[in-house]
């Protein structure tokens, strides 16, 4: 099995449960920082002619 890039930055490895448990402390981190940030985020998405489409608008993917 091939592991997956690194993109430049060296990760140690991790046990199953480290990884779970970081990956869910991170995911509770983005939530708060979108929360916290959410105007600026948005303001900046609509000034800079970016597109970005809600998540809840794509309907490329079936539901489950």
């Amino acid at each position: 099995m091939n592991s997956p890039p690194d993109h430049g930055i060296p990760l140690p490895p991790l046990s199953d449960e480290a990884a779970v448990e970081i990956l869910d402390f991170l995911g509770v981190m983005f939530q708060i920082f979108e929360t916290r940030y959410a105007n600026q985020i948005y303001r900046y998405y609509q000034t800079s002619n970016i597109v970005r489409p809600h998540p809840s608008t794509t309907t490329d993917d079936e539901p489950f």
